[in-house]
Parts: structure tokens; sequence; C-alpha cells
């Protein structure tokens, strides 16, 4: 028995370093790990950004096209986002015919200006290239692939690769323009966004590059935002804004450490209640909850695609409130049968098993009803409903085995003190006192 409790002992203080470690973060060689707590995605409410629905025009077209040229639209529009770093943002189908697009931005954002952000992505275009008449030698359909690139100075540089039609038609289009001493005219929508002439000859193969003007040429952000636009080509549809709103981050931030102030504060109230009603169970269970929370974390950090708002720490906090009902049913069982005569891990076995029904339908219901949120909802509504799901299933695990675990552990220990356990007398002591008093 020693030997059991004193590896459990081990085991504990092993947990509590790994949490240490993952909670504060920490740098082995290049590897450079972050603290917990900012490797989880967070919502537009807490970090700022852009949020915008659109509404796509069907008109002319039957559903079967329509439906396959918004999925298409949704892949450009992804594609743009992360060609600028906007890997967090989100972009779905809302209904048959809109799109919702949400695009946190934090210190790292290329972009901070959230109109900057939405007219960038929604940015329609028709890619022409022309020749010095105004005549459109090619389109961007002939366009395989647009991406940064350094030339032999070393400067940022934009290059293309066609297709075997492309290659041929540009081939032509820069022989034309090299022997007339023109420019190549590149529009996007009939707006020209590159004019460049051909210096070193016609250019065969399928494969060249664009340089900027000047002795520094592009920076890498203008060499990156042409071939963003020549590899997005047009979209599909035509797209109207139907909802736009932003949020600063400086508004966000002061959300979240109100909402984390407010949250540590209901924590610490719940801890010392525990602690004064319940003792040594009580703070059994502060440790359960203290891992449910770590795990919360891990869960939110290693599932990028899940966004921690503000309704997203709601339903958290409801988890934290589904784990403390399911000790209190635990524990008010266990003072019960404790009463009754049974000895102390009799008590507790008996107390775990009565609750367990109990616990499971509380838990169950709850559940179903955040699947159906986390469903039918969207945006926040469905955050919300995805971390009450996780924070129901966590709160599970914690309460019925952490603490279980935890608490035969004590016993083990022969911490076997009734007045560590409940203020509730049993029978039997009950009985003595009572023959004492008569005697």
């Amino acid at each position: 028995m020693k030997k059991r409790y004193t590896v459990a002992l081990v085991v504990l203080a092993a947990l509590g370093l790994i949490v240490g470690f993952l909670m504060a973060g920490f740098s082995v060689d290049i590897y450079d790990f972050k603290p917990l707590p900012q490797q989880i995605s967070l919502g537009l409410d807490l970090t700022g950004g852009a949020y915008a629905v659109l509404q796509a025009d069907s008109t002319g077209m039957d559903p079967g096209e329509f439906g396959a040229k918004l999925n298409t639209t949704l892949g450009v529009l992804r594609k743009r986002l992360d060609e600028k770093g906007f890997l967090e943002a989100t972009v779905v189908k809302e209904g048959s015919d809109r799109i919702r697009i949400e695009v946190p931005i934090n210190e790292t954002s290329q972009i901070k200006d959230p109109d900057a952000i939405l007219s960038f992505i929604t940015q329609g275009g028709f890619l022409e290239f022309k020749n010095a008449a105004g005549e459109t030698k090619l389109t961007g359909a002939n366009v395989i692939q647009a991406y940064v690139s350094m030339n032999e100075k070393s400067q940022y540089v934009t290059a293309l690769k066609f297709d075997n039609e492309g290659a041929e038609l540009f081939g032509k289009l820069t022989e034309e323009a090299y022997n007339n001493g023109t420019y190549i005219v590149m529009t996007l929508d009939g707006k020209t966004i590159s004019s460049a002439s051909v210096e070193k000859g016609p250019i065969y193969g399928g494969n060249a590059i664009i340089e900027g003007g000047g002795t520094n040429g592009f920076t890498r952000e203008e060499a990156e935002n042409l071939a963003i636009q020549i590899q997005s080509g047009a979209l599909p549809l035509t797209l109207h804004e139907i909802e736009n709103r932003s949020m600063s981050a400086s508004l966000g931030q002061d959300a979240l450490q109100k909402s984390l102030f407010a949250g540590l504060v209901g924590i610490i109230m719940l801890f010392l209640f525990m602690f004064i009603y319940y003792r040594l169970p009580g703070v059994v269970a502060c440790i359960a909850l203290t891992l449910y929370i770590f795990i919360i974390l891990l869960v939110l950090a290693l599932i990028k695609s899940i966004q921690l708002t503000l309704p997203g720490i709601a339903g958290i906090i409801l988890g934290i409130g589904m784990a403390v009902d399911a000790n209190v049913l635990i524990f008010e069982r266990f003072k019960e049968e404790f009463a009754s005569g049974k000895t102390l891990r009799a008590s507790m076995n008996s107390g775990f098993h009565k609750a367990m029904s109990t616990i499971i339908d509380s838990n169950l219901t709850t559940v179903i009803a955040g699947g159906v949120i986390a469903f039918f909802g969207v945006g926040t509504v469905k955050g919300f409903g995805i971390t009450l799901i996780i924070s129901i299933a966590v709160s599970m695990f914690t309460a019925i085995t952490v603490t279980r675990w935890l608490l035969n552990l004590v016993l083990d220990m022969n911490v076997k003190n009734v007045k560590f356990y409940t203020i509730r007398k049993s029978k039997a002591q009950l009985a003595a006192e009572k023959e004492g008093g008569l005697a």
C-alpha cells in the first residue's frame, strides 16, 4: 500500500511539473515553446478584427452551377487570406448563398485596418494581359502560378508560370513588346495593376518575372500583393456586402482582461467555498478543477480551428459549474452514507456510485443542448456550443475519475480523521456520545 501511494505521489509531482512548464513556456535549443494560453486562437471579440457577411449573386445560374461557383469563391477568399498570413481567419458558407468572413487582427498581422482587409480579399478581378494597343492577348485563366521570388540583384520580384497555351501567347506578346519597345499592361477589372517593359528579349517557355521600377525594385509586400492578385484572378461570383463591422484590438484586449479577471475572482471564491464547507474533499475537488482548466487550455491550444470567444469563455465557466455540481452531489452522498454508519472508504465508494446516474443525466442534457447550438449556430454562438461540449466532457472526467482517484489516494495515505472529511457525525459516534452522556 505504501509503495502504491508513493508511486501516485511521484506521478502527481511529475504532472505538476509538466503543467507548470506548459503554462509558463520553455525553450530548448532552437525550439521555443510559448506559454499555453498564448497558443490559443482568439475570436474577433477578444483580438479585434474584421467581420463581414457577403451575399453571392446567383442571377442566371442553375443551383448546381451556383453551388460549384460558391465553393470555388470560398477557396479563392481562403487563399487570399492565407497568402497574407491570416491563417486563423474564418471563411464559411452561411445558408445557401452567403459567405461569412471573420479575420482576427493581432500584432503580427500584415494589414491592421479591417476595412482594408475586406476590400483586399473581396476585390473581384478579371485579369488581362494587353499590348500597347490595348488588345487582350491572354487572361488570368492561362496563369498556373504567381509567387514572390528574388532576382539576381537580390530584389523581390513577382514570378509567373503559364500553361502551354499561355506560354505561347505570352511569348508572342513579349516578342511584340520587345521589338516595338512598348509595354505589357496587366489589368484587373479594367484597372491597370502593372505595366512592364521587356528588356532582355522575348520570353518563351512559360516562366517570367515582373520586376519593380526604380533602383530598389519591389518591396516584399508589393511583390506579394501583385502575385496574389494575379494568382486569384477573378472571383467566380459577384459578391454584395450586406453586413460589415469591426472591433479594434484595444477593445478586444480590454474585454479579454475583464473576462479573465471576473473568471479568476469567481474561481477563487469557489475554491474557498469548497475548502471551507467540504474540507479535505473540497481541496481534492479544487485540484481536479485546476486540472480541468489546464486540459481545456490544452485542447484549445491543440485544435487551432476552435477560436476562444467571450461566449466560449462563458461555456468554460459553465463547465466549471457543472464539475462543481458533480462534486457537490458526490460529497453530499458521501456524508449521508457516512452518517448511516459506514466507514470512510465505503461511504466514499457508495457516494460516487449513488451520485453517478444523476451526474450523467444532468451532463448529458447539457451536452445535447450544446450539440444543437454547435450544429445550428454560427459565429460566436457556434463557438459557445463547441466549448460547452468540450467543457462538459472534461468536467465529467475530472469530477468522476480524477476526484475519485485523489480521494482514494488520500485514504491510502491513512488520512482517516473524520474531521478532515465532514462535520456530520455517524450513528456510531452519536450512539457513543449518548451512552457517555447517560453514564
